[in-house]
């Protein structure tokens, strides 16, 4: 398992988290963003992140291992690559998160819901609706990144590599503004 210290390092050194003035999805403001695709480049790390996952959850009889596209296909990959397992992701296909390409979850299956980052948990709660709606069973969450700070809860159990409470303003009281400190950036995948 590796230590807050270690996972910071991780996300640091892979140019995953950013300090600097951002504009989130919200549109509020930060002084750091988490943009894990910088990672998640990085067969290397992503194989130390995904093993604290794996290892998390390898005594839960997982039978496959889901992520929502884009931010937990890679995620999904390489957990369920070290438990042994298949792979699949949702999409959106007309605003609703749904299974395509031939994937399927068969009735009983224990599944384990991957992300990677969750910041209100909306993606993940629409997987498992996925994983629900085929008579899965989630048998718990595990995200790379719980922007949260453990505020967000699933109902079963979970593990975030790293939990961390990223601070935001609204663009009225961002103290960065304040000071002059323009521009603010919106590097996220919605940006």
């Amino acid at each position: 398992m590796l230590s807050k210290e270690e996972a910071v390092k991780v996300f640091t050194d892979s140019g995953a988290l950013m300090e600097g003035h951002f504009v989130l999805t919200s549109g509020r403001h930060s002084d750091r963003y988490m943009q894990c695709a910088q990672v998640l480049q990085y067969p290397e790390y992503t194989e130390i992140l995904a093993r604290h996952l794996a290892d998390t959850f390898r005594d839960d009889h997982i039978d496959v291992v889901i992520g929502p596209a884009m931010g937990g296909i890679i995620v999904a990959y390489e957990v369920a690559r070290q438990l042994g397992v298949p792979a699949i992701f949702t999409e959106r296909m007309e605003g609703e998160m749904v299974l395509r390409r031939g994937f399927m979850i068969e009735p009983g299956e224990r599944v384990l819901v991957v992300e990677d980052v969750v910041t209100t948990g909306g993606s993940v709660c629409e997987v498992i609706k996925v994983v629900n709606t085929f008579g899965g069973k989630v048998a718990g969450v595990g995200v790379l990144v719980d922007r949260s700070n453990g505020k967000v809860s699933f109902g079963v159990k979970q593990e975030a590599v790293l939990t961390m409470d990223i601070e935001s303003w609204e663009v009225s009281s961002c103290p960065m503004c304040q000071e002059g400190k323009l521009p603010a950036v919106k590097p996220g995948s919605r940006g």
